[in-house]
């Protein structure tokens, strides 16, 4: 193998690659001193801030293989360990009126062409694949319908930014023109077609506001986006019945008219049993049933990672991986199941460090000697009434449930056992279908989790206990 080295060569750089697409790539890590594009090898060379930044990248595209605008280019250690190039010919060149932007988790976006209404449920829909967005505020300016996307890192926004710019919503309008922003926190204090704080379903309606944007066609506004990114579109269409196949638009350089993705078969069942839809973001059409968990604090083990990530499927294989210490794989049942995780998960706080989660571009986890097997495992929910788990999915939230508490259970006995992990604000036992249950409401997520992924499936009272996040906001 090359040694490292703080220059980068990326291959496969097709010609509707820019410069702002790689800087998208690698800014994550480092700052990016020089870059020389080799147009007619398809090539490029990135000479990073150090080699410590390059070497942050390699580590981190080893296991994630990079794309931009749908193409996979590949990234290794150049055998240049300085680029000798006049700093003038190589030197990044950075869009017009964008000199003085500094990449931040917020961006501002303006649509052009907003032929239909664009809402925070459309806008969450094509944001939210490329990161965890916490936030969106859109108003009204002379320039136009504008929104504020803030998502919970850094490196998801330059991501969204290298990806989506210069996009179209809808076929031929709606075109995205994004910019970072300079503030450092949005403020929301309703969630409605306007305002949205992902973080805190609990905010109220703002008073008297409709919660249908005014005018236009109010279907395509909760449409379902297909997130093809084909011919610098992404293309939108209205939801459709469970299981029903999707026909893409035919573009240049497309898959054929009629084209058909279906949803798998678990999707299809979940969104039929929740009157046809799929919650926003989610497309149902993942098939990928790999995942690869990253920044893991080192009290993180696969038992805990089975505790957090069985509430969104079955569990088949976990590994560690031993030369990342902070980095793990997780086989889920099945893509949908798989989708889920990545959808709830992407960015919770776990033991003081924010989680990050992908799809791993393996398919599965082969069984070795430090692979953990949760195939066979009575812990794994969905293997009964998973259409009726599906339904109880939710981000990480304050409030614990808990079930299959022994009889005699008491207040202080939950507390005693629970309260290690965090402040517990109020407890309340009660019964449902004959037997004893719990919720618990802690004084935070973070905790909440915590407790969760080290307190599933022990036992307390001769009786081994379920926890699971509930999406009630208080007792």
């Amino acid at each position: 193998m090359t040694e490292p080295s703080k220059v980068l060569h990326v291959r496969n750089v097709g010609q509707e690659i820019t410069e702002s697409d790689l800087l998208g790539l690698v800014q994550p890590f480092g700052s990016v001193s020089k870059m020389v594009l080799l147009r007619t090898k398809n090539q490029a060379l990135l000479q990073m801030q150090d080699v410590n930044a390059a070497i942050s990248a390699m580590q981190y595209y080893t296991s994630v293989q990079p794309s931009v605008r749908g193409r996979n280019v590949y990234i290794q250690f150049s055998s240049h360990q300085e680029l000798t190039t006049s700093d003038q010919a190589t030197q990044p060149r950075r869009p017009a009126g964008d000199q003085d932007q500094q990449p931040n988790r917020i961006l501002l976006v303006t649509i052009h062409h907003p032929l239909y209404p664009i809402t925070v449920d459309v806008l969450h829909q094509v944001f939210n694949p490329h990161g965890h967005v916490e936030k969106i505020v859109t108003f009204q300016k002379s320039a136009g319908l504008q929104a504020l996307i803030q998502y919970n890192n850094q490196q998801s926004a330059v991501y969204a930014k290298s990806l989506l710019q210069g996009r179209n919503i809808y076929d031929g309008c709606c075109t995205l023109d994004i910019q970072f922003s300079n503030l450092q926190e949005l403020q929301v204090n309703f969630n409605n077609e306007r305002t949205r704080d992902y973080t805190n379903s609990s905010l109220p309606n703002e008073p008297g506001r409709s919660q249908n944007p005014p005018g236009g066609n109010n279907m395509m506004a909760n449409v379902l986006l297909q997130q093809s990114l084909l011919d610098g579109n992404i293309y939108a269409m209205p939801p459709r019945p469970a299981g029903q196949i999707v026909n893409f638009q035919q573009a240049p350089g497309a898959q054929p008219l009629g084209y058909q993705v279906p949803m798998t078969p678990s999707a299809a069942a979940a969104a039929a049993a929740s009157g046809g839809t799929l919650p926003p973001g989610v497309t149902g059409t993942n098939e990928r049933c790999t995942l690869l968990v990253s920044n893991l604090a080192p009290e993180v083990d696969a038992d805990k990672l089975f505790n957090l990530f069985s509430n969104y499927g079955n569990i088949i294989r976990i590994k560690m991986l031993h030369n990342k210490p902070d980095h793990a794989l997780i086989q889920m049942g099945d893509g949908y199941q798989a989708e889920l995780a990545v959808y709830y998960l992407r960015g919770t706080m776990l033991f003081e460090k924010r989680m990050e989660v992908n799809f791993s571009k393996h398919s599965q986890i082969n069984p070795s000697q430090d692979t953990h097997d949760y195939s066979s495992s009575n812990l794994n929910r969905f293997n009964r009434n998973a259409l009726k788990n599906y339904k109880y999915c939710c981000s990480p939230t304050k409030m614990i449930h808990v079930s299959s508490l022994p009889t005699d259970i008491t207040e202080v006995d939950l507390m005693n056992h629970l309260s290690p992990h965090g402040n517990i604000l109020n407890v309340k036992i009660f019964e449902a279908n004959g037997k004893k249950q719990a919720l618990v409401h802690f004084d935070n997520e973070e905790q909440a989790t915590e407790a969760l992924v080290c307190k599933h499936a022990t036992v307390v009272k001769k009786s081994t206990v379920r926890l699971a996040f509930s999406k009630l906001s208080n007792i």
